[in-house]
Order: structure tokens, then C-alpha cells, then sequence
């Protein structure tokens, strides 16, 4: 498990350090706009991301 594990946090890694390398005025305005979100929105958006990373995750596996 820690073969798949491993490589899975890496890719993880790179791509959420790709956007504020990439476009770090973009990702700043991004946080700045989720601050103002609420508790129940910011865990929409967390239950939407959980769910799209299984429907990939079945997909591709």
C-alpha cells in the first residue's frame, strides 16, 4: 500500500504547489474569495472535492 501511498502524495504535492507558483495573484484573490465563504459552503466545496477524487479514483482504478 505504501508503493501507491507514496506516489499518490507526491503528485499531490505538486499540484497544489503548481497554482501559486504558477499564478500566485490568481491564488491569492482564490483565498481571499473562500475567507468570506461560510462553514456550510467551505464543506460543500470539501464533500464536492471528496466526492470528484472517488469518481476518479473509480474511473481510473
Amino acid at each position: 500500500m505504501l508503493d501507491h501511498l507514496l506516489p499518490a502524495l507526491a503528485l499531490m504535492l505538486i499540484l497544489e504547489g503548481a497554482m501559486p507558483f504558477l499564478l500566485p495573484k490568481m491564488w491569492r484573490q482564490t483565498f481571499s474569495r473562500l475567507i468570506s465563504f461560510n462553514d456550510g459552503q467551505l464543506r460543500f466545496m470539501g464533500l464536492l472535492s471528496i466526492v470528484i477524487g472517488l469518481f476518479v479514483m473509480y474511473c481510473a482504478g
